[in-house]
């Protein structure tokens, strides 16, 4: 087999349906093989290497399995870069496949096709694991290698370079078993001691991340012995569901933090040790896979390294052998989410309007992608979330315009699911001409538009922060609706939340891509920033 089609066979073993790729020279040979042997990948050909990555971003986040991306070396992976740094973001499992220079140019600096200094290097601060096949005979080994990081530990994005000559390169190969996909032993001690400290706790918290996605009714369990809220911020909306009776968001826990005597910390980096402030009075339980996460904040009273539904499953069982009853405190925390909803219904507005619009028009399975604009930051508090993984947020990278690639990705695998992606009219930009892909793959994306002519959060500080010297915040537009028509997608302009349900209606009724234009006063639209960031509180 040639190195190109040991890699297209490894995909195959490992279950890949879907990958997301620019072809280039560096990968003929690797698309040869795609088209020879590859009838069973769905292969989404984009615009631009950085379209590629952020919809693997997408797949992956949506899905829970692996998102695959190709791209060339050099400025092809450069263009890849940010979308790699926000897997990494948010733990999500990114595959990215690239290339090199030919074997015998590697760091000479020759000046060869695409050569970068150090592309090996680049690729290991972006990613979990990364690696080069030196031998088309080196594939089989390390693409398994690759899918056990993904698949094991804590999930972030592994790189694989293999050079043109080695995909071009013909061996003789053999598959090992595939390595076993094992995670962390639990320590019944441990256990029982955390057991042990939940049962004394009066005003107990669970806190949790993109690591618990999974283990949804576990937590839920452990919630209702504890009658503990379970509190969610970004990366880990959906583990349950917003209406249920111990769900609370971020912002609407946190007046309460200065109470609370226990946090459970289940698959999050528990950023609200730093944020809101600790002290000698509270204690902290952390479950997580990262061993070196427990302790990069604050060291935790008991860290236990385990996967969050077991780990949590086993100390429901230890707390229920127990026979402990807290008091119900069901109502208060209803209280505190109905006070909460109050507050931003009336005060984050044309915001909450739009959003109450998009939740309506959403199953409770459908997925919505956020964007770094003025109706996704209060969507991270303000949209209703009611399965896991469908809510889709940059994390801490905060990637301006990763948006409506990434959601594209999401679109493909959420396959009859409705993706709805939110953009600013800056950040839509930067990814636009992955309409045409939309269009050339009838890829159904819902995508919408809030077209303000700003960049709204860079001119609201100079406006307030810097006394009105507004510099490089205006921008220049395009009619969004007849740039969707000219690619072949259906463009449609809203004006205000009726008509963005009037085009939502429509646009779900479409097989095919769908731009939602919809007009935005900047000077008319609240600051969601109130309840977006945290600060201490104790």
């Amino acid at each position: 087999m040639t190195g190109g089609d040991i890699l297209v066979a490894g995909l195959q073993r490992w279950g890949v349906s879907d990958m997301f790729g620019v072809p280039g020279v560096q990968l003929d040979e690797l698309f040869d093989a795609l088209y020879r042997n590859g009838e069973d990948i769905r292969l989404v050909h984009t615009r631009h290497e950085q379209g590629a990555a952020y919809m693997a971003l997408g797949y992956a986040m949506v899905t829970g399995r692996p998102g695959v991306c190709a791209v060339v070396p050099g400025p092809g992976l450069l263009n890849a870069g940010a979308a790699l740094s926000t897997a990494y973001a948010c733990n999500a499992r990114v595959l990215c496949l690239t290339s090199t220079v030919n074997s015998a140019l590697i760091d000479r600096r020759q000046g060869a096709l695409h050569e970068i200094n150090d592309q090996d290097g680049l690729l290991r601060s972006l990613t979990k694991w990364s690696a080069r096949a030196s031998h088309a005979s080196e594939i089989p080994a390390l693409l398994d290698e690759a899918f056990r990081q993904l698949l094991t530990g804590r999930p972030r994005p592994v790189a694989l370079e293999v050079p043109p000559d080695i995909l071009a390169q013909t061996a003789m190969i053999a598959w090992a078993e595939k390595p076993a996909l094992v995670t962390p032993g639990i320590d019944p001690d441990m256990i029982a001691e955390a057991a042990a400290l939940c049962a004394d706790a009066e005003t107990p918290m669970i806190v949790v991340g993109s690591g618990a996605q999974d283990a949804g009714p576990e937590i839920r369990r452990l919630a209702e012995i504890l009658q503990a809220p379970i509190v969610s911020r970004h990366m880990g909306r959906g583990v349950v569901r917003s209406d249920d009776a111990y769900a609370l968001p971020a912002a609407a826990a946190l007046p309460h933090w200065k109470d609370v005597d226990l946090v459970i910390g289940i698959g999050t980096r528990l950023q609200q040790l730093r944020e809101w402030g600790y002290d000698s009075g509270l204690k902290v339980i952390r479950i997580d896979l990262d061993q070196a996460e427990m302790t990069r904040v604050a060291p935790p009273t008991i860290g236990i390294c385990a996967d969050a539904a077991e780990a949590t499953a086993l100390l429901a069982e230890a707390l229920a052998a127990r026979g402990i009853e807290k008091p119900l405190r069901t109502a208060t925390f209803a209280a505190i989410r109905g006070e909460f909803r109050e507050e931003i219904e009336r005060d984050i507005q044309p915001q909450m309007s739009f959003l109450d619009v998009i939740r309506e028009a959403m199953a409770d399975d459908d997925v919505f992608v956020d964007e770094m604009t003025q109706v996704g930051y209060a969507s991270r508090y303000g949209l209703p979330i009611y399965s896991p993984r469908t809510y889709v947020n940059s994390s801490y990278q905060g990637t301006l315009g990763y948006g409506f690639a990434t959601a594209l990705g999401a679109q493909v695998g959420a396959g009859a699911r409705r993706v709805i992606s939110v953009n600013g009219d800056g950040g839509f930009l930067y990814t636009m001409p992955e309409l045409a892909t939309a269009v050339l793959h009838r890829i159904p994306l819902i995508a919408i538009v809030f077209n303000d002519g700003n960049f709204g959060n860079v001119r609201r500080i100079q406006a307030n922060k810097y006394g009105g010297r507004l510099i490089a915040s205006n921008l220049h537009n395009p009619d969004f609706v007849a740039l969707a028509e000219s690619f072949g997608a259906l463009g449609i302009r809203a004006e205000g939340p009726q008509g963005l349900r009037e085009a939502l209606a429509r646009a779900k009724t479409v097989d095919g891509p769908v731009l939602i234009e919809v007009p935005s006063d900047l000077g008319k639209t609240a600051s969601p920033w109130k309840h977006v960031h945290g600060r201490k509180v104790r």
